[in-house]
């Protein structure tokens, strides 16, 4: 159901993309694509496809689900829907208190890149992260409408200065770097895709943000088709040029992106390196934030966080309150990291796992909502199945989401359940006769 009070105001089709490329094109692009050639030579560019095929029924899956119900509750409304508001709990308070831990994280990446393109040492790189994450919360304090505006201007801006990489590299490219192609075997390609994986998550944070859309019932979708072409031509091209390029040395490049702009520019390299750095750490920040901000203040709004936080739940308001909380948590932890009392290993194990739970969640909820049968449900089961073995491998770092977990299923118990006993996010539940008939199974 559209909300018509968004409809005159909301996020057209282009900033909504910008929104979307900007969760999924990330920092991770500029280190990964030699990790993933030390495991599979130039083959690796095979895991970079497969991983794009994979996440098409993800990314379908999810617009499909908010262009039925756009919400601020995004993955917890459809958890909703499908298994109640004890599960839906858990899975907004996973999204929302991940940020603390990956937001730091991504923004220390980010700087630390910067710093090596500059010449700087780990003073350099504190202070770039900490202007990159205080930039990620200060673009949503103004509002969702300014704040993607700008992501869709650096989006832009970022993919322009993508392919002037590849453009000015492409004359040092050798087709002889491309040999061997699978020098550890084609198997080593499925070890390569599970270090990529990550590159492309991020679908899930802009659930939150469906009810922003102008007209989610047509956006959605086409937002969707738009980022997967940006993403996967982004993805491929500069993989692409890294192989052609570097050859060999790509698997032991520490910054192939920044030796890609290198062999072309020579020292002037060095800005334009650093400035698709910030950019890239911005863009996934500033989705995520701007997502878990918006369902903070619907958790609240349903009684499963302090109701203080609820201001700004509705469409094309500012959660300033949850957006608060959420930069004072998040300033606290990249203090512990500046100051080595919390290691850069445990911030981004913590969030992977909570973020690879609250994907398993969304897609466990898909099998469920979404049609029985057709394409995406087939999808949508094989990337559940996956999701789970990748949460089961996240080791020590399962006891953040089951900590977290525990948390929320109290809340629920003193606070959600007796304020809403029909279950949290259920602004419009739809009738169990309706949702059987849709998946073609008798009520």
């Amino acid at each position: 159901m559209v909300n018509k009070a968004v409809n005159g105001s909301g996020l057209g089709l282009f900033r909504a993309t910008g929104i979307y490329v900007g969760a999924i094109l990330g920092s991770g692009v500029l280190v990964l694509p030699a990790i993933a050639a030390q495991a599979a030579g130039p083959a690796s560019i095979l895991a970079w496809g497969l991983l794009l095929v994979f996440c098409t029924p993800v990314a379908f899956s999810f617009a499909e689900m908010s262009r039925q119900q756009p919400d601020a509750g995004g993955i917890a409304t459809f958890v909703t829907r499908a298994f109640g508001s004890r599960a839906s709990v858990v899975a907004g308070y996973l999204f929302y208190f991940a940020i603390p831990f990956g937001a730091p994280a991504t923004a220390v990446i980010g700087g630390e890149y910067i710093a090596h393109a500059m010449g700087g040492g780990r003073e350099t790189a504190l202070i770039a992260a900490g202007l990159i994450l205080a930039a990620g919360f200060l673009s949503n304090a103004v509002g969702i409408r300014v704040s993607s505006k700008l992501q869709l201007l650096l989006m832009v801006l970022l993919v322009a200065l993508l392919a002037f990489a590849v453009a000015v590299a492409a004359p040092y490219a050798r087709a002889e770097n491309f040999e061997p192609f699978a020098p550890h075997g084609y198997w080593a390609v499925g070890g390569a895709a599970s270090l990529l994986f990550f590159c492309f998550a991020g679908w899930e944070a802009v659930t939150h943000l469906a009810g922003e859309f102008r007209n989610p019932e047509r956006d959605l979708k086409r937002a969707t088709w738009l980022t997967l072409v940006v993403v996967g031509v982004v993805y491929i091209g500069l993989v692409a040029a890294c192989v052609a390029v570097l050859g060999p040395a790509l698997a032991g490049s520490s910054v192939p992106v920044a030796e890609l702009l290198a062999k072309g520019l020579g020292p002037a390299a060095a800005p334009v390196t650093a400035v698709a750095a910030a950019v890239l750490t911005f863009g996934p920040l500033n989705t995520f934030v701007a997502g878990a901000s918006k369902l903070g203040a619907r958790l609240a709004s349903d009684g499963v966080l302090p109701r203080a936080l609820a201001r700004g739940a509705g469409p094309g308001e500012a959660p300033s309150v949850s957006l608060g909380v959420l930069g004072v948590l998040a300033s606290i932890s990249f203090v512990l990291a500046a100051t080595r009392l919390l290691s850069m290993e445990f911030q981004i194990g913590a969030a992977s796992a909570c973020f690879t739970a609250v994907t398993a969640f969304g897609l466990a909820a898909g099998v469920v909502l979404l049609r029985r049968g057709t394409p995406a449900w087939y999808g949508v089961i094989v990337a559940a199945v996956v999701m789970l073995v990748v949460l089961v491998f996240s080791g020590w770092a399962l006891l953040v989401p089951a900590g977290l977990g525990a948390v929320a299923l109290a809340a629920w118990r003193v606070r959600g359940k007796p304020a809403n006993s029909h279950g949290s996010f259920q602004t419009n539940p739809q009738p169990s006769r309706e949702l059987a008939a849709r998946n073609g199974r008798p009520s």
